[in-house]
């Protein structure tokens, strides 16, 4: 789990992968208080896993994968 570990704050480590996802956007390395107001407010994107699951990032991710 340390891999996963890496890529949230510090005050998240040694977190369930349960709690991860169910962390606020925020607690990830690299997203600002700041962009997490700006996908809630765009998106209603409040945790990871929000983030993960949201349809238009999904899409995003499947046409990138595609133009490989």
């Amino acid at each position: 789990m340390a891999c996963i570990d890496s890529k949230f704050d510090k005050a998240y480590a040694g977190k369930s992968v349960e709690d991860l996802a169910d962390a606020p956007v925020a607690a990830l390395n690299g997203v600002s208080d700041s962009d997490a107001e700006h996908l809630k407010a765009a998106f209603n994107i409040k945790t990871v896993r929000d983030l993960g699951t949201n349809k238009f990032f999904l899409w995003a991710q499947a046409a990138a994968k595609l133009a490989e």
